[in-house]
């Protein structure tokens, strides 16, 4: 490192952000990138520990020393190759990501670890601003078609990477805008969706066909319309088979968009929804569509079942619609604020964690699980029951959630929003193609190759590869993009013999 004392001489520095009364009245991201002075000094802080334990910690495995030793160089366009060798949407794993490369960083093990993730953010949105970021079309056609089904994170970065390597690419999208949950799931204040229009744009450069307003597979009707929510506006359909006979490989990317519900008495009230049927609608409004009948938690009690990143998506939309009042749910019991080191690192520690939206309004409670809910005599929710739990392990050795005795009580809701997770990818889409699923209800496919020509992330059925979410269930945009990628060069070993697609 270029800095080799500078661990020991500077401070970790916090992107800069508005006020919670202030961006609370807005749409927009709130985040300042660092600067072109104070990134270099952050940069500097990387230690030169012999063992980069934040690439491990990566899921894309990041060279991070490599990009701080630029940044504090000040060579930004190398940093920026540095960066998109190994990712190739690091404005959104910049914005987005929870960063479990920090927890794994060396100087954490006794210090503030290296802001990792404002140093990615700083060199992508330099990139951006002085125009180096271009389409990489490739120098050669290979003749081959990629059908790719979904375009959130997984879908595009393996759209991209196969592109690259000279494929025919097509991407199926069932919504009417592409980027998945990018688009229809992540809020405006946290990631703007001009990152992802640029992005199309330069893959359209590239190459990439996409189509939108396709829903892919068979009959939705027992999928809960298509999964968490989303609603799909297009019309046209395509079946499995069309997508087998006319390609020469698909790669289902979709979500795990089927929700974890609720079933306690008067689940069926109005004023109780899904996170998912929430949070797109804003999306949607922020856009400039009209949404009618939008669920709205305007001058409302609002209470987030869920503790989780959706959970605190939802605090954060319901602060800006202007609700009245927000407690958030969690069943699990408090974590502690800070973790044990000793015990935890490298590993992504549990630990207590503030999002930018609790620290705009909120009330989080723990160890509560849910009873019921009281009916306003007209079919709305006017309060939930809840009661305290404690864990404890039965005879054999299972955790359990027991209630505390005398612990039940009640608050006011007028909007419940359920946000407990995702327990697997809408099935019909699966089923359409025959593949065969693991316990969980997602494609079963494995990451390495295996015997008898078993291809990674090839599902039983010939052609048909799964990355993202669809094969490993819910989970972080960062590890979408490193599926993404993984599943791009499987797909080029599976149509050419061999890649150079990196692993």
């Amino acid at each position: 490192m270029g800095k080799t004392t500078g661990f020991l001489e500077y401070a970790r520095l916090e992107e800069a952000a508005e006020r919670p009364e202030q961006r609370r009245g807005h749409w927009r991201e709130f985040i300042a990138p660092l600067t072109d002075e104070t990134a270099p000094v952050q940069a500097a802080r990387c230690m030169d520990c012999g063992i980069p334990f934040c690439s491990n910690g990566c899921p894309v495995n990041n060279v991070i020393p490599d990009f701080n030793d630029l940044v504090y160089r000040k060579d930004w366009r190398q940093a920026l190759e540095v960066l998109h060798s190994t990712n190739n949407f690091p404005e959104f794993t910049g914005r987005v990501c929870p960063a479990p490369c920090e927890e794994a960083c060396t100087l954490n093990i006794n210090s503030d670890p290296v802001g990792i993730k404002s140093i990615e953010h700083a060199i992508i949105d330099r990139g951006w601003a002085e125009g180096w970021v271009t389409p990489q079309p490739a120098a050669r056609a290979t003749g081959r078609r990629v059908a790719v089904v979904g375009s959130g994170p997984a879908g595009l970065a393996c759209a991209q990477q196969l592109v690259r390597a000279g494929h025919a690419v097509t991407v199926l999208e069932k919504n009417d805008r592409i980027g998945g949950l990018l688009r229809y799931g992540i809020p405006d204040f946290k990631m703007e969706k001009s990152h992802i229009d640029r992005r199309v744009q330069q893959m359209i450069a590239e190459g990439v066909e996409f189509r939108t307003g396709v829903l892919v597979g068979g009959s939705t009707d027992d999928d809960r319309g298509l999964g968490a929510g989303v609603t799909c506006i297009g019309t046209e359909r395509v079946g499995a088979a069309d997508l087998i006979d006319g390609f020469d490989a698909v790669v289902l990317a979709g979500g795990a968009e089927s929700p974890r519900d609720l079933p306690v008495p008067g689940r069926q009230l109005n004023g109780i929804h899904f996170a998912m049927d929430f949070l797109p609608q804003q999306n949607r409004v922020v856009a400039g569509d009209p949404v009618e009948g939008q669920i709205s938690a305007a001058g409302k009690r609002v209470v987030v079942i869920g503790g989780g990143d959706t959970g605190s998506d939802c605090v954060g939309t319901s602060n800006r619609q202007g609700a009245t009042k927000v407690t958030q749910f969690e069943l699990l019991p408090q974590p502690p604020e800070v973790e044990d080191k000793a015990m935890t690192w490298p590993y992504w520690p549990v630990k207590l964690r503030t999002s930018s939206s609790h620290q705009e309004g909120c009330e989080r409670d723990w160890s509560v699980a849910t009873k019921s809910f009281k009916d306003d005599g007209h079919g709305h929710v006017k309060a939930l029951i809840a009661v305290r739990v404690e864990t404890r392990k039965d005879a054999g050795g299972q955790v359990k959630f027991v209630e505390v005795a005398g612990s039940e009580f009640d608050i006011p809701a007028q909007l419940v929003l359920l946000a407990m997770g995702f327990v697997s990818p809408v099935a019909s889409v699966l089923r359409s193609f025959g593949v065969e699923t693991d316990a969980r209800g997602n494609a079963r496919a494995s990451v390495d190759d295996g015997p008898r020509e078993q291809r990674a992330y090839a599902t039983s059925v010939p052609k048909v590869f799964a990355a993202g979410d669809m094969r490993r269930g819910q989970s972080l945009v960062v590890w979408a993009i490193r599926e993404g990628r993984q599943c791009a060069r499987a797909v080029d070993e599976y149509l050419m013999g061999r890649s150079e697609l990196p692993r």
